[in-house]
């Protein structure tokens, strides 16, 4: 289990400026952590299908009532915010091509969970061959 502490990030559309496409620098610093995190706590290059099981953890808003939060300690809710699900896989998944795999083509099942925390917020990744 590789974890990722730090405000969640998706990817992000890449801008055009001069008929150049730019990746924004949030996006581009966020890979850079995520590979620096699975090199230190995991570092295996996988081969073929590859299965990957992403959580996303957000931090319960301070403004949430006690009521509302023992709906989220009780699992009924589930975060529904920014970042979506698929952009927090695609910056996970694509910063770690030619690190821990040739390509993110290679994962072939992909689970992706949305929960609160009342911890750090973090990304929370795990990757093992098929």
């Amino acid at each position: 289990m590789v974890v990722v502490e730090g405000k969640i990030k998706g990817k992000a559309r890449p801008r055009m400026f001069n008929g150049r496409a730019i990746t924004p620098k949030d996006t581009v610093s966020y890979e850079n952590w995520v590979k620096i995190c699975y090199q230190q706590q995991d570092g295996r290059q996988l081969t073929g299908s590859i299965r990957a099981n992403i959580t996303a953890y957000y931090k319960v808003p301070k403004s949430y009532t006690k009521k509302r939060l023992q709906v989220i300690r009780e699992g009924i809710e589930y975060p529904q915010k920014k970042p979506d699900a698929d952009n927090i896989a695609k910056i996970i998944l694509d910063s770690l091509n030619k690190i821990a795999f040739d390509d993110d083509s290679q994962v072939t099942e992909l689970t992706i969970l949305k929960r609160y925390t009342e911890d750090l917020e973090r990304v929370e990744f795990e990757l093992e061959e098929v």
